[in-house]
């Protein structure tokens, strides 16, 4: 009986989230000319995180963004973003992030750990996470939550070293980007 119980009240606790790719994007911004910042961002993602609203630091989180789908507002550098000498789409069309661990960081602020692979490099990254804010209903009955994640990685140890010195010194693209994921989550409801 006891085991009845706590593996009902352990699926309770545990729930599955969908990102709603219509209200989600995942930004990025990076160094040009050693002068200004160039952001962009990939319009398609993907993914899912299971909460235990218990204890959030046993929660998990995948995610996955086309490469084709960037977007920086210049079609030119948009198409060479998308060659071999960055995200080298038609070889590597997805790239992803799978959780490792979470751990609490503050109020509604968590460390998210995990695997990122960028043109099948995988690294281990630290997300700061902001939320998960508090469920909402929609006005059409579904549940969702918002959380924001940031980080920074170096581009190069993914393989993405293509650059171009410039006259006064220095290289036309910065090493580091700056990541932000802005994820509207659906409640996944019960078949």
């Amino acid at each position: 009986m006891n085991a009845t119980v706590t593996a009902t009240s352990q699926s309770i606790k545990t729930t599955e989230w969908q990102i709603d790719p219509a209200h989600s994007a995942a930004h990025f911004s990076v160094r040009h000319l050693m002068i200004s910042n160039v952001r962009g961002e990939f319009s398609k993602l993907s993914g899912k995180v299971i909460l235990d609203s218990a204890d959030l630091t046993r929660s998990s989180v995948e995610i996955s963004l086309e490469t084709a789908s960037v977007n920086t507002r210049e079609p030119q550098r948009d198409e060479h973003l998308r060659s071999a000498d960055f995200f080298d789409v038609a070889n590597h069309p997805v790239m992803t992030f799978r959780s490792r661990r979470v751990e609490a960081a503050g109020p509604e602020h968590f460390k998210l750990t995990g695997d990122l692979t960028i043109r099948g490099v995988s690294k281990e990254v630290t997300f700061d996470v902001e939320g998960p804010t508090p469920p909402q209903k929609d006005p059409w009955g579904n549940v969702r939550a918002g959380v924001t994640a940031t980080a920074k990685i170096n581009r190069k140890d993914f393989g993405l070293v293509y650059n171009a010195l410039i006259e006064g010194g220095g290289v036309m693209v910065g090493n580091e980007v700056k990541i932000t994921i802005e994820a509207e989550l659906l409640q996944k409801t019960a078949a």
